[in-house]
């Protein structure tokens, strides 16, 4: 069984949009989505277990620069088009060319950028129809993401988070992501997100109201958490 949770700040967070080695990292990460298939992942789940209606809109949180939203509308898109997404992050770094990707694809984006538990308190955040999260909550405690959780929980009937998994072989390939250029800051923050990742029912378990939802949660792939937690359509 893996070791504990072990939530610690990673270096990225600290340094300035504008720092090189901060946009050297934020490049790095592109390369790691790619690696990991983490778009793959996403975009599977969503089609599984979204219904066959296609989604009006799509709130990502902890969207970062949305390249990794982007490669994920770019596998959806030939079966859902007209799809609003709301991205969220604590920094505007979404570029224009990664706009343009979504308006080529006929999917429009906003943007939103503030504190995310600062946002749910004051209910500045409308319904959707899926809320998505990529390589965001392991960077939170039990207590915060318990708190997160129940306050997103009410906006969308469909939640789905692809997350690190923790244990020993995410751990070794952790460090050696110098093979593949990423620089210290990637690397060390790598190995810090592995030790924050997720096993088991983990999220499950944080997860309000679980009689009313349907969870699923386990390992996908070599390196990555993915957890999905469908509201139950009740009878008429």
């Amino acid at each position: 069984m893996p070791a504990s949770r072990q939530v610690q700040r990673e270096w990225l967070d600290d340094l300035a949009v504008d720092d090189p080695r901060a946009i050297r990292s934020r490049s790095d990460l592109i390369r790691v989505n790619t690696w990991m298939l983490q778009s793959g992942i996403m975009a599977r789940a969503l089609l599984v277990h979204h219904s066959a209606k296609v989604p009006r809109t799509i709130l990502d949180i902890g969207s970062g620069d949305g390249t990794f939203m982007l490669r994920v509308a770019q596998l959806l898109a030939p079966r859902w088009s007209g799809v609003s997404v709301v991205m969220l992050d604590q920094k505007n770094i979404v570029s224009n060319a990664t706009r343009d990707g979504f308006a080529a694809l006929r999917w429009s984006v906003q943007t939103i950028v503030g504190d995310m538990f600062e946002l749910l308190e004051g209910n500045r955040l409308c319904n959707f129809d899926i809320v998505t999260a990529n390589l965001f909550l392991h960077h939170f405690s039990e207590l915060q993401l318990s708190q997160m959780l129940a306050r997103l929980a009410p906006l969308a009937p469909l939640f789905v988070a692809c997350e690190p998994r923790r244990g020993g072989l995410p751990l070794l390939a952790s460090r050696l992501l110098w093979v593949i250029g990423c620089n210290d800051v990637s690397r060390h923050d790598a190995a810090i997100s592995v030790r924050a990742g997720f096993v088991g029912n983990e999220l499950s378990v944080l997860w309000p109201e679980r009689d009313q939802w349907e969870l699923h949660e386990g390992a996908a792939r070599l390196f990555t958490h993915c957890f999905v937690a469908q509201r139950m359509q009740r009878c008429p």
